[in-house]
């Protein structure tokens, strides 16, 4: 077994932060030729390169990345144990990155991370919304972000490594105004029929399991907006816009906080969410709480 030369990594750390051999040379107080030696050492005995020259800038490689994050962990380590010896209060914080599916509602998201708040730890989270889950994945691969949390498992044949753990699942709720929702809840569904409608994203789950329902039902709903966010698709239906759907699960949340009420329901519109993670057997204590709180309390009888 090879061992991590700690001075070659900790020179590395610094350079990585300060973006420069100069100005890691000045914090180190050590010559530039030194630094250098040392980093390129530390790539040989890794056999990859950890930096590419962009400019006068030295910038992470995928490789240096992924290296970066550890260094950040095992020296803020080092911190928290030397805090620790000599008496002092310990100031590491558990770190969470969180990559969220934007067509997720803003409200089951923070239903989803509020255990992880609750863990008796000091918690610093890290969250990132995008429409792509694939962006999300490669991250996953180079452990840039600890957790994926979408409507959907992870594709099948990617070529990254991931897990999906089903969260929970529960049925859709159809809302609008009260205005549109009083016309629209006698004869529901087939009164959706020409009925504006706010869609969610063509790449999210439930698009496809909302465009087949329809199909299945007969029914052309005029789809007036359509929308990554799933949030936005909310402010636009408390507007007035159209008729919008969200879990049942947060169907009361969503009544109190858009002031919509309910056109009716669907249990075969069935929404499943997941978190995806590098690893099969979940490790971070945090993304174990999500998990635990999600499956036993949130989706609990649902």
């Amino acid at each position: 077994m090879e061992w991590l030369n700690y001075h070659h990594f900790l020179y590395f750390w610094v350079v990585a932060k300060e973006g420069t051999i100069v100005k890691a040379g000045e914090v180190l107080k050590l010559a530039h030729p030194t630094i250098s030696g040392q980093i390129h050492r530390l790539e040989r005995s890794l056999g990859t390169k950890l930096f590419q020259r962009r400019g006068r800038r030295l910038e992470l490689t995928e490789s240096g990345q992924v290296a970066f994050r550890y260094a950040e962990e095992i020296f803020s380590l080092g911190r928290d144990f030397v805090d620790t010896i000599q008496g002092h209060a310990s100031s590491k914080a558990l770190r969470l990155l969180v990559g969220v599916a934007e067509v997720l509602p803003a409200s089951l998201v923070r239903l989803f991370l509020e255990p992880a708040f609750s863990l008796g730890h000091d918690i610093q989270m890290i969250v990132r919304a995008d429409s792509s889950v694939d962006e999300f994945l490669a991250d996953l691969a180079l452990h840039r972000i600890d957790v994926v949390i979408s409507d959907g498992p992870a594709p099948a044949g990617i070529a990254v490594r991931a897990f999906s753990h089903l969260l929970g699942e529960c049925d859709t709720t159809f809302f609008a105004v009260p205005a549109i929702a009083n016309k629209l809840r006698r004869g529901f569904p087939q009164s959706l029929d020409r009925a504006p409608v706010l869609m969610p994203g063509a790449r999210s789950a439930v698009r496809r399991a909302l465009d087949e329902w329809f199909s299945a039902n007969g029914l052309r709903p005029r789809i007036v907006a359509e929308c990554d966010e799933g949030s936005l698709l909310q402010d636009l239906g408390m507007a007035g816009k159209g008729v919008f759907t969200a879990p049942k699960v947060i169907e009361a949340e969503v009544k109190r906080q858009y002031a919509v009420a309910v056109v009716g329901r669907s249990s075969e519109v069935r929404r499943q969410f997941y978190a995806i993670s590098g690893e099969r057997k979940i490790r971070h204590p945090a993304v174990s709480a999500i998990c635990d709180a999600a499956r036993n309390i949130v989706f609990a009888a649902k």
